[in-house]
């Protein structure tokens, strides 16, 4: 679970320029190729228009009822085509701008979003509105979802470290979605001077920083592999057990439950 939620927040990561080109009817047939597009489309009620996901696109649970077509890194053209979309909804990264092109040959309309911070959510769920023709339902989720940019940090009571991948270690920095909600949720990341989204660093930096909490998504629900390592037994927080186990499908995607996300991470936080 750790090297997948990794490789989908490293995925977020990555930008490109966007594409695409503006809808001159509402699309009834639509691939979404990322979990915060698929989550979008339900909520402002365009759930039954998709026609393909990714195999990641498991919420809302009636998702899971809609044909895959793979993972989604890179789109696999051939599967995403044969589901006959009129939109193929994907996120703004090097990999899919080229399979973007490529369905757009073949005659599909294609767009390019960005989801990265909580200010992309915003954005992206009325650009989803306008290509549905559900601007109403749209409009109204995103002023929820900009509500969130806008609200005040309340003040740190706690530190923290975002640990995605173990060796090498790597973190979460200033620049990334997690750290946003872990400021709305009352928490110093510790890392809040990388302005990278995820950076390599040391064992020692980390045990240096001495967060009080070691924060990893975790679907399982269980301590990741590496704190029963000797290594990492020099870090405070994981020799004392002080693990924020955060759902990965909640927290690895921005989306329509992003506030959902900072009130579980403020009860963890209160134990």
């Amino acid at each position: 679970m750790l090297r997948r939620s990794f490789l989908l927040l490293v995925f977020l990561a990555v930008g490109c320029r966007p594409s695409g080109r503006p809808a001159d009817r509402p699309t009834q047939r639509i691939v979404s190729l990322l979990p915060s597009f698929t989550e979008i489309l339900f909520a402002i009620g365009a759930g039954d228009r998709l026609v393909g996901r990714t195999t990641w696109c498991d919420y809302p649970p009636a998702a899971l009822a809609i044909p895959s077509v793979g993972d989604g890194i890179p789109p696999n053209v051939e599967a995403v085509a044969a589901r006959k979309p009129d939109l193929v909804v994907l996120y703004n990264s090097g990999p899919n701008v080229t399979a973007a092109q490529q369905l757009e040959r073949i005659g599909i309309r294609t767009v390019l979003l960005d989801m990265n911070r909580l200010e992309d959510l915003g954005p992206a769920t009325r650009r989803l509105g306008q290509l549905t023709g559900l601007q109403m339902r749209a409009d109204s989720l995103a002023l929820a979802l900009d509500s969130l940019v806008d609200r005040p940090r309340p003040p740190s009571t706690a530190s923290l470290a975002f640990v995605v991948w173990d060796n090498p270690p790597i973190i979460i920095g200033r620049g990334s979605y997690l750290d946003q909600l872990a400021a709305l949720a009352g928490a110093r990341n510790v890392f809040d001077d990388v302005t990278a989204p995820s950076a390599q660093v040391s064992l020692e930096t980390i045990a240096a920083r001495n967060p009080q909490w070691i924060a990893v998504l975790s679907d399982s629900g269980t301590p990741p592999g590496f704190a029963r390592r000797r290594e990492w037994r020099s870090v405070p927080a994981v020799r004392d057990g002080r693990f924020l186990l955060l759902q990965g499908s909640l927290f690895g995607r921005p989306g329509p439950r992003s506030a959902d996300a900072v009130r579980q991470l403020q009860a963890l936080l209160a134990r």
